[in-house]
């Protein structure tokens, strides 16, 4: 890959955000998510790759665009996997929350984990603990390994953690060992990733949640020298069956971050649609301007930018309303 390709990808985020941010807080996430779908697959026809989506809105019979296995990109320069969520957080859009994202992770062909859509068990740390956390250790155990690792006091250690009832327990002793937690709704993407950004004051993530979702934050990750490990919790025979079509012969085997993204190389993009704890929301100047916030990083340089734009939109998205 080049580096030029980390900045026009940033293109295609900025354009899915901006049509699902029209739809914020109006109560219509089916719509706002088939806005963002619809700009991103646009834009991506302009970007200089011969992309395949392994991640993405769903099967082919499934999803008319972003689909699994669909070619995208314009046709030249390298070939790459591509996995996407063009809305992370559709209910928060739709209910006008915070945190909701427009991401894509690109990697070289072959190196991203086809995650079937399904659970997955994670847990995320900042560069400070990387390779020093396991899946399977005790949550006090780890609480005191990245504690000592970020210099800080098990009191002062904030553990994000997504507010399902499936959490309860592990909330519960987080409390009882004396950390801090922070409990959010929907989108781990940025919940994960903001283990490896200082400035968010988030130290680890714990939880089970979506296996495209971490496949996508683990590309983040490697970009920011933070570590992640994973694993499938396939619920039925189906699902299992699943796994092992994607290549995973044994779905319960515990999976490195190198077994997510395989390779030295990967660029993960985002751009805010509602503010949250990694980039700023879309924000309508009046008249026909916006303003976006946005973060790309790619893991062979270690380079991160924040980008933040303002467009002209020749042609507003038509917005239709649907009334009670």
């Amino acid at each position: 890959m080049d580096r030029e390709l980390a900045l026009e990808v940033v293109r295609v985020t900025e354009a899915a955000a901006i049509a699902s941010a029209q739809w914020l807080g109006r109560g219509q996430k089916i719509a706002a998510d088939d806005a963002a779908t619809t700009a991103m697959r646009t834009m991506f026809d302009s970007v200089g790759c011969k992309g395949t989506v392994v991640i993405g809105e769903g099967e082919k019979d499934e999803a008319p665009m972003l689909y699994i296995g669909e070619e995208v990109g314009s046709g030249s320069g390298p070939e790459v996997d591509i996995a996407v969520d063009p809305l992370e957080g559709t209910n928060i859009v739709a209910n006008g929350r915070a945190n909701a994202m427009a991401v894509i992770a690109v990697a070289d062909r072959g190196t991203l984990l086809h995650a079937p859509d399904m659970y997955m068990e994670k847990i995320a740390v900042g560069p400070k603990a990387a390779g020093l956390v396991r899946l399977d250790d005790p949550i006090e155990k780890t609480i005191d390994i990245v504690a000592k690792m970020n210099n800080k006091r098990v009191r002062d250690l904030t553990v994000i953690i997504q507010d399902r009832k499936r959490h309860m327990d592990i909330v519960e002793r987080v409390r009882a060992k004396g950390a801090r937690v922070k409990l959010f709704g929907d989108g781990d993407v940025g919940a994960s990733i903001a283990t490896a950004l200082p400035q968010t004051g988030i130290d680890l993530f714990v939880g089970k949640g979506g296996a495209p979702e971490g496949v996508i934050s683990a590309a983040a990750l490697k970009a920011l020298g933070g570590d992640m490990q994973a694993r499938l919790v396939p619920h039925n025979d189906e699902e299992a069956e699943r796994c092992k079509e994607m290549g995973l012969d044994d779905p319960s085997q515990t999976l490195a971050l190198h077994d997510l993204v395989k390779g030295d190389d990967a660029i993960f993009a985002a751009t805010g649609v509602s503010s949250g704890e990694l980039v700023e929301g879309v924000r309508f100047l009046g008249g026909d301007f916006t303003e976006t916030d946005s973060i790309v990083m790619r893991a062979k340089t270690r380079t991160v930018r924040y980008i933040k734009a303002h467009h002209h939109l020749d042609h507003k998205p038509h917005l239709v309303v649907e009334e009670e």
